[in-house]
């Protein structure tokens, strides 16, 4: 079988138009597929070169197949099933900046270049004041961005006409904000000045986003199959499911300019994307990173799995229902129908959503989806609710590492995080690991030992799982 590159398989030829920072499997199941099928639905006519945003990534593969791969969407259409095979050919090519800084800084020079689209996980949009502007690159993607910008601002001489649209997709909320909020601090930290800054302020445009679309990764439950059915060897193959909606907060002039909604795909320009973002951070994601480490450590492996099980499909039901649909303020009527549909999205029969695939950086998305519900019903219902407190335990066990059965369990964040577990999972007093997490403000930008309980509670929650095991615990929350 050959490799799928440009030499072997026919495939059409972009002008690089958008900068993408990240090759990872959501952004090229989701933007790069829109722009593949906006590209061939209108005049767009737009090609992506990607950016690696940390030092170790994927973009050699990427470069070896010439920016192709497979896409694999799975589902039921109207109750009709959906299983396509497409070869997306919109990516270019992939810059390691860490390797190649003059290629990546080189891009601010192209004139035709227009969008910045980025999904750097949660903890990718934050300022880090040890970046400067000589770094070669910059180690935040904030600080990448303004190398960036800075030398287009230079290079074009502050034309008005050369300036930026930007797409943070991360699932922060007004991630927009949160990521020009960044780039501002940096002007400031490096002294760039204030024609730059005036122009980056009137030139480009940071919008706020919100993506959904629940994509599995790597097929390697039928990966044979499908490269039969390609004809090709391609490393990069990846799963989603069919279901897609792009939500940007944006006038007008940039749906023109972006056509996407054009295209017969379901991405909306509107005034405000925050009822969309509270509703599916809360009811999708949030449920997602509680319902992986509880799973998983009941011996589960995906989301199906997961929701299917009697037990622990009664965990994730009291964690949606009865929950986190109390958090919100929107027609319950309304909450319903989606929390139904995404337990419809969960038990997706064509798609296997692994757990461990969910459960990277769990604290900083438990900080995000889970945590503001947690709040939010204590202060409503007077009591903690039982299942976000258990899921965090979860989280916490399972980054004690170890083995489940033959399995290492190797969690995979920030450093700094995985080694204050590991120091605190040293200590053997599980009430001591409960106080240690919830008192790092490095994680929560807040001592969590000060909400009422929670210590307490996740204590409990820690000696069960160690002494019974976690199917007892979920017992104890939901029979």
């Amino acid at each position: 079988m050959e490799r799928l590159n440009r030499k072997t398989v026919q495939a059409a030829g972009y002008p690089e138009k958008i900068i993408q920072f990240g090759e990872g499997n959501f952004l090229r199941a989701f933007v790069d597929w829109i722009v593949w099928k906006t590209d061939k639905a209108t005049d767009f006519n737009a090609g992506v070169v990607v950016v690696q945003p940390i030092d170790r990534g994927m973009v050699d593969v990427l470069n070896e197949q010439d920016g192709l791969y497979h896409l694999n969407l799975q589902g039921l259409d109207k109750g009709n099933p959906v299983n396509s095979l497409d070869m997306v050919d919109v990516i270019t090519r992939g810059i390691n900046p860490y390797r190649d800084f003059e290629s990546y800084i080189k891009l601010a020079e192209n004139p035709e270049i227009r969008f910045v689209i980025s999904n750097t996980t949660e903890a990718g949009i934050a300022f880090d004041p040890a970046c400067r502007l000589e770094d070669r690159p910059a180690s935040s993607y904030p600080g990448k961005l303004t190398q960036l910008l800075y030398h287009r601002y230079e290079y074009f001489k502050g034309d008005r006409t050369k300036g930026l649209i930007i797409f943070p997709c991360e699932l922060i909320f007004l991630n927009g904000k949160e990521l020009k909020k960044c780039i501002l601090q940096y002007i400031d930290l490096w002294n760039l000045g204030d024609g730059f800054r005036d122009w980056f302020e009137t030139a480009c445009g940071v919008y706020c986003t919100l993506v959904d679309r629940i994509v599995p990764g790597y097929p390697k439950d039928t990966i044979g199959e499908l490269l039969d059915r390609a004809g090709y060897e391609d490393r990069l193959v990846v799963k989603a499911e069919i279901f897609h909606l792009w939500v940007i907060e944006a006038p007008e002039s940039v749906a023109k300019e972006f056509p996407a909604d054009k295209a017969g795909l379901n991405v909306l320009f509107v005034p405000s994307e925050a009822p969309y973002h509270e509703r599916k951070v809360t009811l999708l994601n949030g449920p997602h990173t509680v319902l992986s480490p509880v799973g998983y450590l009941s011996g589960l492996d995906t989301v199906k799995e997961c929701v299917e099980d009697p037990l622990i499909g009664k965990f994730v039901r009291k964690v949606m229902y009865e929950e986190l649909i109390e958090t919100l303020d929107l027609p319950m009527n309304e909450l319903k129908q989606f929390a139904d549909a995404v337990i419809e999205r969960f038990v997706n029969p064509y798609v296997k959503h692994f757990v461990t695939s969910i459960m990277l950086n769990s604290f900083p998305k438990y900080k995000t989806r889970d945590l503001p519900g947690l709040k939010t019903y204590l202060k409503r219902k007077g009591t903690l609710p039982q299942g976000l407190v258990l899921g965090l335990a979860g989280i916490i066990t399972y980054y004690k590492g170890g083995k489940r059965g033959d399995t290492e369990i190797v969690p995979a964040d920030d450093a700094a995080i995985t080694g204050l577990l590991k120091a605190l999972w040293a200590t053997g007093n599980v009430a001591e690991v409960a106080r240690g997490v919830l008192g790092a403000e490095f994680i929560w930008g807040e001592d969590l030992n000060l909400i009422p309980g929670l210590a307490d509670m996740l204590t409990e929650n820690l000696r069960l799982i160690q002494s019974e095991g976690m199917r007892k615990a979920v017992e104890s929350v939901v029979l």
